[in-house]
């Protein structure tokens, strides 16, 4: 079965955003970026609560046919144009788009549904849910998240977006690996431990 696998950075502190919702604290740079393509190498799939996916829309179609796009934006928009696409949102409508699902209720059976298809010819592949922390908490109540990858950056917010506001389960985790960034940031991998 395929892995449904959380992408989150995070605050020292434990914030994954500020107040208002900024992330100009979150320190990326090409190789953490070419880190990241490794992960999304090994995914055909990719979750988003309906805030993220919007934001992602607003800049991943188009983000490698600009003049001035990095390797990184290239590399991801490509990715991201072809992945299929799944947004947690009761309010959405998947009218008009592409190649995207929106999952509204049942969230336990469509997600375990999405987990036992086998989309890449190549074999199975992962979903991955990058940010979306309200959609993550509610996936995670459910015990649907298989595995974490949170790297933290080395700040102090004080304030703000919560990574794991609303959790009320307990879900055992195991460390397997861990990776240190030259920008500071250190990657930990986890995944859940079955109950």
């Amino acid at each position: 079965m395929r892995k449904l696998i959380f992408f989150m950075h995070t605050s020292l502190d434990g914030f994954v955003a500020g107040p208002k919702g900024e992330l100009n604290w979150a320190n990326v740079d090409e190789e953490l970026f070419d880190f990241v393509a490794t992960m999304t190498d090994t995914a055909d799939t990719a979750l988003y609560g309906r805030v993220t996916y919007e934001m992602m829309q607003s800049y991943w179609p188009n983000a490698g046919k600009q003049p001035n796009a990095s390797k990184h934006d290239k590399e991801h928009s490509a990715w991201y144009n072809k992945v299929s696409k799944v947004v947690l949102s009761k309010t959405m409508s998947e009218k008009g788009l592409e190649n995207t699902t929106v999952i509204g209720d049942q969230l336990a059976d469509n997600i375990n549904k999405i987990k036992k298809q086998s989309q890449s010819l190549s074999g199975e592949k992962n979903i991955l849910i990058f940010g979306s922390p309200s959609a993550s908490q509610s996936l995670l109540n459910l015990g649907l998240i298989d595995e974490f990858w949170l790297f933290v950056n080395p700040v102090l917010l004080g304030q703000g977006i919560p990574l794991f506001k609303g959790v009320t389960k307990t879900t055992q985790l195991k460390l397997i690996e861990s990776k240190t960034f030259s920008c500071g940031v250190i990657a930990l991998h986890y995944e859940t431990k079955p109950n």
